[in-house]
């Protein structure tokens, strides 16, 4: 079996991820566990022979069989496809990537859609594609209200660097939270009040049961008219049909999507054709494997040594 450099029995690891490279992911691997045997899930002819899954929305059974399988890292921070799966062995503790890479990659994602929205640039763009030169005064940033929607570690990162940038910003979360310089609400009762107040909402909530369809129609119309929507966590925390019609009627004034309910966006969805709505390709925040490849090998030895890993996740929870 091969060993980690101090002669420490570690096994082998798949990878599965439709959208990683899983040689650039072994290569990182195994410039921090030389001795891992790192197998892509098409080599893994031995389900029995893997203790550790290094994986990103793998298909129901994946985990079939792998009866001594010691930890599952999840390719990511959302662990939502982890939730309610038949085929998750009993007690195997199950991780997130928890990178600061990741932070500051979605921090910036989350500056440029919510600052476009701020100095009107879309205005800008249209005025352009009518070859029109069209001055608007810049606002100041403080009479900008920005919602952002779970204060987690990327949301609580998002939610400070909105808050240098000068932007008045109200955080929202299911328990309570205190961020400096962040007007802070939890609690159901208080959503509509954070949703009734800002012109620009950041939605970066875990999906869960509990916040499936969040975003309903009436909670969108509780907006005001004209407001524009950021959404960087999941497509299914918004009714996405409702969504669309209220930018189509106006009262959502804009919205830039990351992700949505089903993807890749089928071609046909009338999204793909709005000038109020820019989409990107479930981006705004990946795995950098040179960073967070060493925080993956500190927990496989953490789990080797008979140790708890760290980042631990709850997938009944999801989170």
């Amino acid at each position: 079996m091969p060993v980690s450099s101090n002669g420490q029995s570690l096994g082998s690891l798949v990878f599965y991820s439709e959208f990683d490279d899983f040689n650039v992911w072994k290569a990182a691997l195994q410039a921090q566990l030389p001795g891992l045997r790192i197998l892509h899930a098409g080599e893994a002819t031995d389900p029995a022979g893997i203790h550790y899954a290094l994986a990103w929305k793998a298909p129901e059974g994946f985990f079939d069989n792998m009866s001594r399988l010691r930890l599952i890292i999840n390719l990511g921070a959302g662990v939502d496809s982890l939730v309610g799966r038949t085929d998750l062995p009993a007690g195997v503790p199950i991780t997130r990537i928890s990178d600061p890479d990741m932070g500051r990659m979605m921090a910036s994602y989350v500056l440029f859609a919510t600052l476009r929205y701020a100095r009107d640039i879309p205005w800008f763009e249209r005025a352009q594609r009518r070859a029109q030169w069209a001055y608007r005064h810049p606002r100041s940033p403080e009479d900008i209200r920005v919602g952002v929607l779970g204060l987690g570690e990327l949301g609580a990162y998002a939610a400070r660097e909105l808050r240098r940038q000068g932007l008045t910003v109200l955080g929202w979360s299911r328990s309570r939270r205190e961020i400096d310089g962040i007007q802070c609400y939890s609690g159901m009762e208080s959503l509509n009040t954070v949703l009734s107040q800002v012109e620009i909402l950041v939605v970066m909530l875990p999906l869960t049961a509990e916040t499936r369809g969040l975003l309903d129609r009436q909670r969108l119309l509780a907006l005001p008219r004209g407001a524009a929507l950021i959404n960087v966590a999941r497509g299914a925390l918004v009714d996405q049909v409702a969504m669309t019609e209220l930018l189509q009627s106006g009262h959502l004034g804009g919205a830039t999507l990351d992700v949505f309910d089903r993807e890749p966006l089928p071609a046909d969805d009338p999204l793909w054709k709005m000038d109020n709505v820019l989409i990107t390709p479930h981006l705004a925040s990946v795995a950098i494997p040179a960073s967070a490849a060493r925080q993956v090998a500190e927990n496989i030895l953490r789990v080797a040594s008979g140790e708890q890993p760290v980042n631990r996740v709850d997938p009944s929870r999801g989170y």
